[in-house]
This record gives structure tokens, sequence and C-alpha cells, in this order.
């Protein structure tokens, strides 16, 4: 069975001006995802990776080429045609959260439908069941300030999905988490994404936090230079712990390594040891020259 492209992208560019030179943010860039696909979009600073998502949610047009999100062509709109997009097709997940501080978690939740003209009873009735899909059922009336940083970007998440999105954009989501936090988050967003039959792309710059898309695009100099698929989720617990054994073990000038430091203990405890056992030898000696002198002493006397 053919998969539904959702969005597809067709000889992308995005060119700035600086005086008389060009740069090139985006090179051509030509790709499709499909519905309920789960899409990490990777590479190293200034790739062009946050130009592409600006671009996906229509933030920015591009100087040339076609985005085409559910059959509509995006880089044709307008700005009122294009707010009205997002409003209806599109999610949004920031790192930051993005959460109103004076507003609790339902509030927070049900805050996007206002915009849409639902009225109260029902978008808080629509906003309790989303925050009962990311496991916040007993936390609706918390503040922000009054959650951790991983029920904050629950919330988060409850609300880009409130809204019934095609298609939701993640932002390094999960840049201000712990580890641990992190693989749970992006483990709910694989699961919610799988269950609602919608569309994920998040850009971030970890390797190892792209693993748990169902496919990756690497994106360098403004080009995608490859599409992986087929991996295993890397996790991150055991990534951070195999990091810092690396760091310890590293040969840095100036700092010995615990194996340098457990060799030179070694060593300091086998020359404590040869010159214990030489001024014992030496005392002996000297024991012995003694008694041999007092001998000879008395022979002399004799």
């Amino acid at each position: 069975m053919e998969r539904e492209a959702v969005i597809r992208v067709k000889d992308l560019y995005k060119v700035y001006r600086m005086g008389d030179t060009k740069v090139y943010a985006l090179n051509g860039v030509d790709f499709e995802i499909y519905r309920g696909e789960f899409c990490a979009i990777t590479g190293p600073s200034g790739s062009g990776k946050s130009t592409l998502l600006n671009m996906l949610a229509g933030l920015e047009h591009p100087s040339k080429g076609e985005i085409v999100i559910a059959k509509k062509h995006i880089e044709r709109l307008n700005e009122r045609q294009l707010v009205a997009f997002r409003r209806e097709r599109v999610g949004f997940i920031f790192q930051s959260y993005n959460l109103i501080a004076t507003l609790n978690a339902l509030e927070n939740v049900a805050l996007p439908l206002s915009f849409r003209g639902i009225g109260r009873t029902a978008r808080n009735k629509q906003a309790r069941q989303y925050l009962k899909l990311v496991g916040l059922e007993r936390f609706m009336k918390h503040m922000p300030n009054q959650m951790s940083g991983g029920q904050q970007q629950r919330v988060g998440i409850a609300r880009a999905l409130a809204v019934s999105p095609q298609i939701i954009f993640a932002d390094e989501p999960t840049g201000n988490l712990d580890s641990k936090t992190t693989m749970e988050i992006l483990r709910l967003m694989k699961k919610i994404v799988r269950e609602q039959n919608q569309t994920l792309v998040m850009v971030t710059h970890d390797n190892n936090l792209a693993t748990y898309a169902d496919r990756i695009f690497k994106i360098i100099d403004g080009k995608i230079v490859h599409i992986e698929e087929g991996h295993q989720e890397v996790d991150l617990l055991e990534a951070e712990q195999a990091a810092e054994t690396r760091e310890e073990t590293a040969e840095v000038p100036g700092r010995e390594t615990s194996d340098q430091k457990a060799a030179k203990k070694e060593t300091e405890e086998q020359e404590f040891a040869g010159k214990k056992a030489g001024a014992e030898n030496l005392t002996e000696q000297q024991t012995e020259d003694k008694r041999q002198g007092d001998q000879d002493e008395k022979v002399g006397e004799d």
C-alpha cells in the first residue's frame, strides 16, 4: 500500500544577501514526509535545519521551490492565509515550553482552542482529554511554576495535540530536560503520533535523540546529505555514562588518568617497600658490623 505524503518539498532554496554576497541557508532541498511518521532533521549549527523547519511551518518564505503540505502550496499563501493554515493544520512544541505563567495546565492546553471560537466547556473537555493522554490528569490545576520541566513539556505536547493538527513541528523539544526525562518525552511523542496517525517533524542537533525518529534527515550546508532509517534507539542514560567515562579517561595534558594514577600509586608502593627492605637490611648489616667489631675489640684485649 502506497503511503500518503503529507509534506512534499521540491527544489527548495533560501538565499540571504549580505552586501554583494549570497548566503545559501537552503541549497536545493527535496524530500517527502508521510502521514503517521516521526522524522528528525539533524545537523550542526548553521547547517540550515532551523531555516527548513521555519519554511515548513510557513514562518519564512522560500527564495525558490515548492512546499506542499496537505495538498496546499504554502509558498503561494499570503500572511493571512498562512496564519489560518498554522491555526488549522499545525501544532508546535517548543524547547522552552512557552506556557503562560498565569494560566494553569488546563487553561494553557485549552487556550489555542479559544482562537477557533470553541466555547469554554467544550475546549476544557478537550483539554482534559489530552492532559490525560500525556499522563497529567492529576496536574490540571497546577501552575507552570508548580511543575517540573518534564511535566511542563507534557503540557506543551497536550497543547499541540489539542488542536488536532495534521502535522506537529518540534524545535529541540527536550533541550532543557535531563536524559531520563528526555527518553520519556520522546517515547511519549512517538507513541502518540502512532496512535493519532499524525506527523511529527523534530529539529535537533543531537544525533542520539534523532534515533527515536522513524527517519533521520541529515543536513549540512543547506543540503540533505543523507536520509537514515532502520536504526536502533540509543539509550540516552547509557550514552551519557559512556561520555562521562570517556571524559574521565581522556589523556588531557597536565591531568593524570585513573590508570596513570593507579600505576603511579603502585610504583610508589613498590619504591616504599624497596626502601623499607633496604633500611631493614642496612640495620641488620650495621648490627652485624657492630657485633663483629665488638668481637674484634675483645680479641685485641685478650
